[in-house]
């Protein structure tokens, strides 16, 4: 019997997030729609500011044509991109809930965009906590400080990013990842590895020093090896911490779908069925 894709990622057939917990927060003051679609805008806003900023910046300086090799912009654009998305979604449902409708735009969108955020929520949740400390246990120096703008660039991009993933895990609605999604990570962070050899093949440089099999010798393999392991590490915690929240929710009864109705002790076990596949009767 075939896999059901789709459905090991959390695109049940029956619909797509039916207690709209993607688009609501359990916790006042983002208890309300409206105000978690405030709060997402801001941070796509913000994020959008940054790396606008910082790529005029680095174009400035001549180093324009190296900034998408960077994983800590791609992961940033990740990030951006989620909250703009998610932001606008939950915006939507507000709306609509103020006019008496339900639901919102996604849930009604093909389902192979409903997987793609389903992925897309699963880097975000993760990779800034990777970036955050490769950058300051591996990456960090004197020069992280050394400016006005080295600092808030830094402080933005290395460690208010997990701030950001932080509100997503704790404080909205958002279900845990699909254990399926974790070898999309991997895949992803593994094709990084090739951009960044494909930078130093076109560009003449390492974007990042650990990267370099002429001086790291055999600890290259421990440190992508460590990574990934890392990863994997990251993505088991935050997927823990995100039941355990979402099952202290909807036993204080701070879960509910776009009818209002709670969600039930049950609803997050058939979460975790859905990543199963079934078996013949």
């Amino acid at each position: 019997m075939p896999l059901n894709v789709p459905q090991l990622l959390g695109v049940s057939p029956s619909g797509f997030d039916s207690q709209c917990k993607y688009v609501t927060a359990p916790f006042r003051p983002t208890r309300s729609p409206l105000a978690l679609a405030l709060v997402r805008l801001s941070i796509a806003g913000y994020t959008f500011f940054v790396l606008l900023f910082t790529v005029i910046w680095d174009s400035t300086k001549g180093l324009g044509d190296s900034y998408f090799s960077y994983f800590t912009h791609l992961s940033y654009i990740g990030v951006c991109c989620y909250f703009f998305a998610t932001g606008v979604q939950t915006f939507v449902y507000a709306h609509r809930r103020r006019k008496g409708g339900e639901g919102y735009l996604l849930q009604r969108w093909p389902k192979w965009l409903q997987v793609l955020h389903v992925l897309l929520v699963s880097t975000v949740v993760t990779y800034p906590f990777i970036v955050t400390v490769v950058y300051w246990a591996l990456l960090s120096g004197s020069d992280s400080f050394s400016t006005r703008f080295n600092a808030w660039d830094n402080i933005s991009v290395h460690a208010i990013n997990s701030a950001y993933a932080l509100h997503e895990v704790l404080l909205t609605n958002t279900p845990p990842p699909p254990w399926l999604t974790l070898p999309f990570g991997l895949l992803c962070l593994g094709g990084y590895v090739g951009v960044a050899y494909i930078t130093k093949a076109t560009q003449g440089f390492y974007v990042y020093s650990f990267l370099d099999p002429q001086k790291q010798h055999a600890l290259l393999a421990a440190y992508i090896v460590g990574i990934a392991i890392g990863e994997c590490v990251v993505f088991a915690l935050v997927r823990t911490v995100m039941v355990l929240r979402e099952r202290y929710c909807i036993r204080r009864g701070l879960v509910g779908n776009g009818s209002g109705i709670a969600a039930t002790a049950e609803d997050i076990d058939e979460w975790e069925e859905i990543e199963r596949p079934k078996t013949p009767c």
